[in-house]
C-alpha cells in the first residue's frame, strides 16, 4: 500500500511544478518551396504535422518520399487518393529531393 501512494505521489508532483519566470515557445520558421504540387502537400500533409517535418527528412529519392506518402496512408489512414498521393510524391521529390528514383 505503501508503494502505490509512493508511487502515486512521484507520478504526480510534476504536476504542482511552478515557473516563475514567463517561458516561451521559440518559433522556428521553416522555408516553404511553393510550386506545382503545393496544394496537395497542404491539404494531405500540414493538417497533421508541419512542415519541418518534410525538411527535417533531408534530401530523398523518389522511392522514400513514396515511401513515406504510402506510410502515411496505411499506418497513419491519411485520406489521400492515388492521384494526390502521386502529386505529392512527384512535390515532395522535386522540390526536396535528392534526383535519384532509388
Amino acid at each position: 500500500m505503501k508503494k502505490l501512494i509512493l508511487i502515486a505521489v512521484l507520478t504526480a508532483s510534476p504536476l504542482f511544478a511552478q515557473v516563475k519566470e514567463k517561458v516561451e515557445v521559440p518559433y522556428v520558421p521553416f522555408p516553404v518551396k511553393m510550386g506545382e504540387g503545393f496544394d496537395a502537400i497542404q491539404a494531405n500533409c500540414l493538417m497533421c504535422h508541419s512542415f519541418g517535418y518534410i525538411i527535417n527528412q533531408g534530401r530523398q529519392s523518389k522511392a522514400f518520399w513514396r515511401g513515406k506518402v504510402d506510410k502515411m496512408i496505411v499506418h497513419f489512414k491519411a485520406p489521400i487518393g492515388e492521384e494526390a498521393a502521386k502529386t505529392t510524391t512527384n512535390y515532395l521529390f522535386e522540390h526536396y529531393g535528392n534526383g535519384k528514383l532509388q
